[in-house]
């Protein structure tokens, strides 16, 4: 999926809390309407995202897991509210 990203983090290698809380550091920085693409390893961030999106009213616009080599990589696509 070719969505344009407005802000990109790289959370790979980071275990939960970390990715949340530095993609939640960062969001209070955009505009609402922005959009950042979260690229993550943690496999807890495929239900930790979706839950966050849905409690601070962002909306989750795409996600996607990919197998790499050596493990998962998950990305978001998430609209700020």
């Amino acid at each position: 999926m070719d969505i344009n990203a407005d802000v990109v983090v790289d959370a790979s290698g980071l275990r939960c809390p970390e990715p949340l809380m530095v993609v939640r550091n960062k969001m209070m920085d955009m505009e609402s309407g922005q959009i950042i693409q979260v690229v993550a390893t943690d496999p807890s961030t495929s239900w930790d995202f979706p839950k966050f999106c849905k409690f601070l009213r962002h909306e989750l616009i795409h996600k996607e897991e990919h197998d790499e080599g050596q493990g998962t990589q998950y990305l978001f696509w998430i609209r700020k509210g």
